[in-house]
């Protein structure tokens, strides 16, 4: 059986210092077309998360977006992930957030459990989000990226009419998968590359690089005839950002030494953009578990936080729109 590493920095490369992000296993989905093997059933599929898994968010929030709350259950892991990896919460942890539950399904006491129970051969590491077969049994897939876009389209046969028909792409996919990809590399997985180095030249070369990176996306907005990053209208690549911009002040900041501006201060565009998406669009502001976010990364990640010492800052997490 694999066992989970026990740091979080042993992701990192052990010659280098350089943190290298593992692709995701299970690749499976959900189609409408005949003979599928995964075909859309109201009720047939879960999902498991961490409020705090920013590649988790994004799939709660494109749920919620798709109006399928009572199409594709879900449930939360614990936000403290120990040795063996996310567990899940017990009956009297009493965490805060929707679903941060036991596992519904099996009363599994890891989510190890079900990677073993879809392969007990399985070799991998054990991550958030999992889309969940409950009727075979199995994981269908754990890759964000493709999971929101599963959810886009294939369960529009059971979704009330105001959401039929409603995807992130909006026409725009060539523009949406090449800002995805340097948004990725230089903001989402940067601020990873730059926390989890253990040597100075790989942090000082990921840290520059969010930097530049959010400058860039500063520069985006500026310029937007509207208040997303291609204009008028929300898409996938304002989803896959908003992921890490709202942990940045609160987490990435001191936590993982991303330090050089706040995007409160820094950035005033980002800053306005993301009071909006929080403020103005509920999918955004109902699935951001500040908690969880506070308590994961600082109870975690031991070889960076010795301590496990929560910080209590910034305050407020978020600003309101007007301040």
């Amino acid at each position: 059986m694999a066992e989970s590493k026990p740091t979080i920095t042993e992701w990192a490369d052990q010659k280098t210092g350089e943190f290298n992000r593992k692709a995701s296993t299970f690749r499976n989905f959900v189609s409408r077309e005949p003979g599928a093997q995964f075909p859309p059933e109201k009720g047939r599929y879960h999902l498991y998360v961490s409020y705090a898994c920013p590649w988790a968010h994004r799939t709660l929030i494109v749920r919620e977006l798709k109006g399928l709350q009572d199409i594709i259950s879900f449930s939360a892991v614990h936000p403290h992930m120990a040795e063996g990896g996310w567990h899940f919460p017990t009956p009297t942890d009493n965490l805060p957030g929707l679903n941060a539950i036991p596992d519904p399904l099996y009363n599994s006491k890891r989510l190890s459990d079900l990677y073993f129970r879809t392969n007990p051969n399985y070799e991998g590491r054990y991550t958030v989000p999992v889309l969940w077969d409950n009727k075979n049994e199995t994981i269908v897939n754990n890759e964000s990226s493709e999971i929101i876009r599963m959810l886009y389209t294939e369960f529009d046969d059971f979704v009330d009419e105001k959401y039929k028909g409603v995807e992130f792409l909006r026409g725009r996919k060539g523009e949406v998968d090449e800002m995805n990809a340097w948004v990725y590399d230089g903001i989402n997985n940067g601020v990873y590359k730059s926390g989890f180095a253990t040597a100075q030249e790989p942090y000082d070369k990921a840290v520059k690089h969010v930097f530049e990176s959010l400058d860039r996306v500063e520069q985006i907005l500026t310029n937007s005839p509207g208040p997303y990053l291609l204009g008028k209208e929300l898409t996938e690549a304002d989803i896959r950002l908003f992921v890490t911009i709202i942990r940045f002040d609160p987490i990435y900041v001191q936590h993982f030494k991303c330090n050089i501006r706040d995007i409160r201060s820094g950035y005033p565009r980002i800053h306005k953009w993301l009071r909006h998406l929080y403020w103005d669009i509920p999918a955004f502001k109902n699935t951001t578990e500040f908690n969880h976010i506070k308590m994961h990364y600082s109870l975690s990640h031991s070889q960076i936080n010795p301590h496990g010492i929560i910080p209590m800052g910034p305050l407020p997490h978020i600003f309101p729109k007007d301040e």
